[in-house]
């Protein structure tokens, strides 16, 4: 059997500096504080990965679901927080270890820049997602939320209904590539349409925030899909950017599965497959990968 795994498959920057700042913070604490039973805090999963996440619970970080849980350190997600916790920390004391993916930052400067700008602001991922609740706070009160291309007629509606003529279009940094561009073609066409008709221009101005290594990883995804003849995909069954590699992996190839750790490996299934391929989410650790493809060698 011919296994060919992602080059582009685990941990992102982003993951990845959270995840070892957090190991960090933990050293730190049992190095100077022995005696004092400090208790560092995580708002939130630092990643979507339950592994990860029992990982650094074995290790001491307490997660905590609101800031008022926390009475001291407290360690900030990669997928970021809402502009007013870091007031609320300020005013309790708490200190914050900032480990947002600074892509996320990113979006969040942006954001704010073109609110206060007077532009209304489409934001294009899914409503529920830690990452875009952290950055609705730094869009002001003209924002609509697009998951798919059955929102855009509503979110145009609303921001025709607004009079403003300053359009802002940000993406979720895990957001599938290709359904972005379906919705950009669809507001596009809709806003020259309504140019003509009303002798009106809007401005639109669209930032790709989707991130580098989502983009890469969803490529290479397709790419080995469609060479293989079974595709694994390893990821947090919580993890947004995991779903669309098994949405894009299940696109391409007739058997692709979606797995969390190499325990749900249908081997008997797998053996009847030549070809193989292999990827995985951007907060999947490398031991869990290297499981998987030495088990399926």
């Amino acid at each position: 059997m011919e296994v060919i795994l992602g080059k582009s498959a685990g941990f992102c920057y982003g993951v990845r500096m959270a995840v070892e700042g957090a190991k960090k913070e933990l050293e730190k604490i049992k190095e100077k504080d022995k005696e004092s039973n400090k208790t560092l805090y995580c708002l939130g999963e630092i990643v979507h990965n339950k592994q990860v996440i029992n990982e650094l619970k074995e290790k001491g970080l307490v997660f905590i679901d609101n800031i008022e849980e926390s009475t001291g350190e407290t360690i900030i997600r990669a997928h970021g927080i809402e502009k007013e916790i870091y007031e609320i920390a300020k005013n309790r004391n708490i200190e914050l270890k900032d480990f947002t993916c600074p892509n996320v930052l990113k979006i969040h400067k942006i954001a704010e820049e073109y609110a206060k700008k007077g532009y209304y602001i489409f934001l294009v991922g899914s409503k529920n997602h830690p990452e875009n609740i952290g950055t609705l706070s730094f869009c002001g009160n003209n924002v609509t939320v697009i998951e798919n291309e059955e929102d855009v007629q509503e979110a145009l509606d609303k921001f025709k209904e607004s009079k403003i003529n300053k359009l802002l279009i940000i993406i979720q940094t895990t957001y599938s590539v290709e359904r972005f561009k379906t919705i950009e073609d669809i507001i596009r066409k809709d806003l020259e349409q309504y140019d003509e008709q009303n002798d009106k221009e809007i401005e639109l101005t669209i930032k790709n925030t989707i991130c580098h290594a989502t983009e890469l990883r969803q490529k290479e995804t397709e790419e080995i899909a469609k060479e293989v003849d079974y595709m694994v995909i390893i990821g947090g069954k919580n993890s947004s950017n995991t779903k669309k590699l098994h949405e894009i992996g299940s696109t391409y190839c007739e058997n692709c599965v979606c797995i969390e750790t190499v325990e749900e490996l249908d081997l008997n299934e797998i053996k009847k497959y030549k070809k193989v391929g292999v990827m995985a989410g951007a907060s999947t650790p490398k031991e869990i990968i290297d499981k998987v493809v030495n088990t399926l060698k």
